[in-house]
């Protein structure tokens, strides 16, 4: 599994982007891509139309499901995503430029959301305005992560992120 992180480029300049801590952890399984709205990255784009990107994104469809047809904007667990998908898609971005840009952006809406379902509270308390039950970027990936069987990782992620918390 490797994650992209589609980031705004205002996240780039934020000292309290959690985004970096991936990108540091899971070396060149992370890749950043800069999101532009009349301009999306052709590589990205390319894998898209493979099939081979899901989206992680909130969802409100409970439990998940599962679509065999990749075409299908549906719900499934990370676990029954790893495979299908190669690459899982994250919007690195506060939540309120997170949903306009899966809003201005018609090529993540055609993506199969995989929905998160934590049993805990985020640890982040760096923004305001959180989405109830939402994580950071780092919380993210490290779920997928334990969800992909390597907790290891996960769990060095999460050591990386309360270190940022906290300094």
């Amino acid at each position: 599994m490797q994650i992209i992180l589609l980031t705004h480029s205002r996240e780039l300049l934020r000292a309290n982007n959690t985004g970096q801590l991936v990108s540091q952890v899971l070396g060149e399984r992370a890749r950043v891509i800069e999101w532009h709205r009349k301009q999306p990255d052709p590589v990205l784009i390319t894998a898209i139309d493979a099939g081979l990107v899901g989206l992680v994104f909130p969802t409100d469809d409970d439990p998940p499901l599962v679509s065999s047809n990749s075409a299908d904007n549906v719900n499934a667990s990370a676990k029954e995503c790893t495979p299908p998908f190669e690459y899982l898609l994250l919007i690195d971005a506060t939540w309120q430029e997170a949903r306009k840009m899966y809003n201005k952006s018609p090529y993540l809406k055609s993506l199969v959301k995989v929905g998160l379902q934590p049993t805990y509270a985020s640890i982040y308390p760096l923004r305001r305005n959180q989405l109830e039950g939402g994580l950071c970027t780092a919380e993210c990936v490290a779920l997928l992560l334990k969800q992909a069987g390597e907790p290891e990782l996960a769990q060095q992620l999460t050591e990386c992120l309360i270190g940022f918390i906290e300094r």
